[in-house]
């Protein structure tokens, strides 16, 4: 009996693993109306519509003005997912831009590649630095970021995350993380820009997944 059973458990791998990893959110873009927005982002600052060059649709938010601008996604959550996006801009001489996916919220957790400090860092709420590592950006390339929060122990959770030029395999290790022993609250996901180069901060490939 065993001997019939084992081939059944190793089809349903796959199916479990499949389930420990699913998409509750994605966006493309490739639906969406040129100048436009989809109707379930939450933009909190900045005029970010829809662009199309060669095919590809994408969000894009203006090189000017200058400040912070963002938008939530998705729905509220505390936990146990994963949020990825790939995002690209230019420098002007030495002024670059900054950019940056989250979770939790506008007061949550940020995974944010800083062209100007060369570095990649987690940020809390709106500017409070919990760590950062040295990261290399490449001007006017894709840029994929994957941010991560989940439950490490009682009272402890993991926020980590890594980035990688469009091209390059993702790493497989997470490249920079943090122990929060504060409990996280619940939020959106979200996107961040600073176009301090005066150069559009493009968005694209959206997605939020559950993970166990």
């Amino acid at each position: 009996m065993f001997r019939h059973l084992f081939p059944v458990m190793l089809l349903l791998i796959p199916i479990l693993n499949a389930q420990a990893s699913e998409a509750v959110y994605e966006q493309n873009f490739e639906e969406e109306e040129v100048d436009d927005y989809p109707m379930d982002f939450l933009v909190l600052e900045g005029d970010f519509t829809v662009q199309e060059e060669e095919g590809n649709k994408f969000l894009r938010l203006p090189g000017t003005p200058l400040g912070s601008f963002a938008l939530l996604f998705g729905t509220n959550e505390t936990e146990g997912f994963e949020v990825s996006a790939r995002i690209r801009s230019e420098k002007t001489k030495r002024r670059f831009p900054s950019f940056a996916v989250g979770v939790n919220g506008v007061s949550g957790y940020k995974l944010r590649v800083d062209p100007n400090k060369r570095s990649l860092e987690i940020l809390k709420r709106d500017e409070e630095s919990l760590v950062q590592i040295p990261y290399n950006w490449t001007s006017g390339s894709w840029t994929w970021l994957k941010i991560r929060i989940r439950k490490a122990a009682d009272s402890k959770w993991m926020i980590e995350g890594k980035a990688w030029e469009e091209g390059a395999e993702e790493p497989g290790d997470w490249m920079i993380s943090y122990e929060e022993t504060e409990e996280p609250v619940p939020g959106k996901f979200s996107i961040w820009g600073k176009p301090f180069s005066e150069k559009p901060i493009d968005y694209d490939d959206l997605k939020a997944v559950k993970i166990d």
